[in-house]
């Protein structure tokens, strides 16, 4: 029996319920597709920080590598950690250490769930470079304190990042319905951004079969809200792609619904795979935070171990709970009503 080792990080807040429910329903579908997942759980979070004044241990990389792929809650709690201490120390450093630069956010309708839009038949995979750009962190500051103080921080575009991400962008519209949307802000960020629109021109004379169109940031917003039903596959900078993300959860009925994996696409190292929502200070411990985002991020990891057959009824299964109106109102459900429905839909 095949056997897939995964390492769990739950986080903080409602990470840890999350990850608890999207497991118990990959264990089942593993059970029933005849393979086996092994999980090791790690407890780094903001408590951890408190406690050891870490994110996590100085060979927590080295720790992570020899898993197969990383299952990932959420990570903050900035009444406690600076979310830029959480971020930098945690996240972000797993992102580029495994060099997962494709960060991959799918949004669409799940059955049951009414979005603020009168669209309903969209379906838009998001694109989002993962490991240089805005979050690059290089700057600093200098004079502080005083009336003198400097804040520089430079966003770090490299020729091998924005085509790696835009070629991966193409390749993912070629299995999808062969539309790419590229996103820049050339008129005014006239170094970064010419760079980016060049190398997505570059790039499209060798996919003649993608239909590639360039926004500007702010255009495509709006179009993501007026006519979503007009894009497939969207790239995007760092900074753009997380912005738009958020829109593109919102569309879809909220940060409940939104899923991302964070792709090592040469499988050199193992791939993460969380929900968007973060870690929810306000509800956590109380039981009632919906687990399909993570439920969702579960099923995109089994696709990238291989397992499509259980990634596809994982899905059908999440469908199927939302269709019953399970887990489509924010806060009516509690999770393991939620969890146990997916999980009674698998059999």
């Amino acid at each position: 029996m095949k056997s897939y080792s995964i390492a769990l990080i739950p986080g903080d807040g409602i990470g840890r319920d999350v990850t608890g429910a999207a497991w118990s329903v990959l264990q089942t579908a593993a059970k029933y597709a005849g393979f086996t997942l092994a999980g090791t759980d790690f407890p780094w979070s903001c408590k951890f920080y408190k406690d050891t004044g870490r994110m996590m241990p100085e060979d927590g990389i080295e720790t992570l590598r020899s898993f197969d792929a990383i299952l990932l809650g959420a990570v903050g709690w900035p009444a406690e950690v600076p979310d830029s201490v959480s971020l930098h120390s945690l996240l972000l450093p797993i992102r580029k250490a495994f060099v997962q630069y494709a960060n991959i956010r799918p949004h669409r309708l799940l059955p049951g769930v009414t979005g603020p839009l009168r669209a309903e038949s969209f379906d838009i995979l998001c694109i989002r470079e993962n490991t240089e750009g805005e979050y690059s962190g290089a700057g600093g500051r200098v004079h502080q304190g005083t009336l003198d103080e400097v804040a520089v921080e430079t966003s770090i575009f490299t020729c091998a990042g924005v085509e790696r991400i835009l070629r991966f962008g193409f390749e993912q519209a070629r299995t999808r319905r062969g539309k790419l949307a590229s996103v820049t802000k050339s008129n005014a960020q006239k170094y970064s951004m010419v760079f980016w629109d060049e190398i997505t021109r570059k790039l499209a004379a060798e996919y003649s079969d993608v239909a590639v169109t360039s926004y500007h940031v702010d255009a495509l917003a709006a179009r993501m809200i007026m006519a979503p039903e007009s894009l497939d596959v969207v790239v995007a900078s760092n900074l753009f792609g997380d912005i738009l993300t958020d829109i593109g959860a919102a569309i879809q009925g909220g940060l409940g619904y939104a899923a991302s994996a964070n792709i090592n696409p040469d499988r050199s190292a193992p791939s993460m795979f969380e929900p968007v929502h973060g870690s929810a200070p306000d509800i956590a411990h109380l039981g009632i935070a919906n687990p399909i985002a993570t439920i969702w991020s579960g099923a995109m990891m089994l696709e990238h171990l291989g397992e499509t057959a259980a990634a596809g009824r994982v899905m059908k299964a999440v469908e199927a709970t939302t269709a019953r109106g399970i887990g489509t109102t924010p806060g009516k459900d509690r999770t393991e009503a939620i969890t146990a429905a997916v999980v009674a839909a698998l059999t």
